[in-house]
């Protein structure tokens, strides 16, 4: 008895990219291309539709939701599709919020055809699969805990790397300016730094926050 072919969604915002996916996978034996989303929107509604079993998800589209959040939306439904992420992002930032949001695996738009295939047919099957860059990333945090940053002081600085005061960054985080100041004092001591200029520089060298 032959095995059922695993279905696939694929959403990215990029057309050209969204085709590249798709020529590599349709030639692999037992993967199917059933669907493509063009916002993370509509990746939400086409995998809550049941259809697929892989969503390879991109995480920064245009405007509206991101990629974090949809696979939140997508993995908190009852026998949801595993989704694995598919991007040219490597930080801290964009990998935490991924794998928190209940993304099975995390591969990079560089990986070669063959390792795609393999980490689509991995997260099929509910196992976990990680880009080389990504796993060293996690295991550092893992060896040194203690310098690591925490998702909200990720999310700090990197709102604060695109210039953004500690009021505005209290605005978007729902925060008072008093918690970002505590977070930002934190950053300083694990980074070793003493301003906002050198823990944006520090965090951007180490691949904390997207360069």
């Amino acid at each position: 008895m032959t095995a059922a072919p695993v279905r696939l969604l694929l959403a990215d915002d990029h057309p050209v990219v969204r085709a590249g996916l798709r020529a590599v996978l349709e030639t692999e034996p037992g993967l199917v291309v059933a669907a493509e989303a063009a916002t993370a929107e509509d990746a939400v509604a086409l995998a809550a539709a049941g259809d697929v079993d892989v969503v390879l998800m991109d995480l920064q589209f245009g405007k509206g939701m991101g990629g974090a959040e949809a696979t939140a939306l997508i993995t908190a439904r009852p026998g949801a599709p595993r989704v694995l992420i598919v991007t040219t992002y490597d930080s801290d930032a964009d990998i935490l919020p991924a794998i928190e949001a209940g993304a099975t695996g995390y591969v990079l738009k560089d990986a070669p055809p063959e390792d795609l295939a393999a980490a689509v047919r991995t997260a099929a099957d509910g196992r976990t699969t990680l880009s080389p860059t990504v796993a060293d990333r996690l295991m550092n945090r893992l060896r040194t805990p203690g310098t690591a940053l925490t998702r909200r002081e990720t999310e700090v600085l990197a709102l604060v790397a695109e210039g953004l005061s500690n009021q505005a960054v209290g605005d978007r985080l729902h925060l008072t300016e008093g918690t970002v100041k505590s977070h930002l004092a934190r950053v300083y001591a694990k980074l070793d730094v003493d301003s906002r200029t050198a823990a944006v520089a520090t965090a951007t060298d180490l691949g904390l926050i997207r360069r």
